[in-house]
């Protein structure tokens, strides 16, 4: 895989966004804008969970090319794109950690192991995606500009038209709710 250089493009808004993925929906060879604007994002996911920079190009590669192939059954919910992109690749990560942990060869008198905390954490995370992929629309949108794309709270107020307190409202109900249900999920 090559060097990748950052978009040309950003997606400035939801309705840009949209109509990026309608065109790729209607004709897959438009699929390369999205993934012009999204790998950076999703290589870098990949690569702080697997470590190792030959297996995140290849995971990466999966993951674009699973999106492309499930890019017909998306629906818009008002998520980010990007969100459903970092989805397919925590599913990615989690199917690459658990073939690895199954090719593994343990010594014959060695314990089982009882934890896999890598299957685990990423386990949890691909959790966590699925919950926030369910909150409400302005939650779910606050969390994802807040903790993905790493905006402040002024940037997020002023894209939402909200003051900085509802943006803040916002985001301590959406981590309360989170926090919430991995809890209850890990009791």
């Amino acid at each position: 895989m090559g060097v990748r250089r950052p978009a040309a493009g950003v997606i400035r808004d939801e309705t840009e966004e949209r109509s990026l993925v309608e065109a790729a929906q209607q004709d897959p060879s438009r699929f390369g804008d999205l993934y012009e604007i999204h790998f950076a994002q999703v290589y870098s996911f990949i690569m702080r969970r697997v470590g190792n920079r030959a297996v995140a190009e290849d995971l990466t590669s999966d993951a674009f090319r699973k999106a492309l192939e499930n890019l017909p059954r998306y629906e818009w919910r008002g998520a980010p794109f990007a969100s459903w992109l970092l989805r397919i690749a925590a599913n990615a990560v989690n199917d690459h950690s658990s073939r690895s942990s199954r090719e593994a060869s343990l010594p014959e008198d060695a314990p089982e192991p009882t934890i896999n905390p890598d299957l685990d954490t990423t386990e949890d995370f691909a959790r966590l995606l699925r919950l926030v992929d369910e909150l409400p629309s302005s939650q779910r949108l606050v969390i994802f500009e807040r903790f993905v794309e790493q905006k402040s709270i002024r940037e997020i107020a002023q894209r939402m038209g909200k003051s900085e307190g509802a943006v803040k409202q916002l985001q301590l109900r959406a981590l309360q709710s989170l926090r919430t249900q991995m809890e209850g999920a890990n009791a």
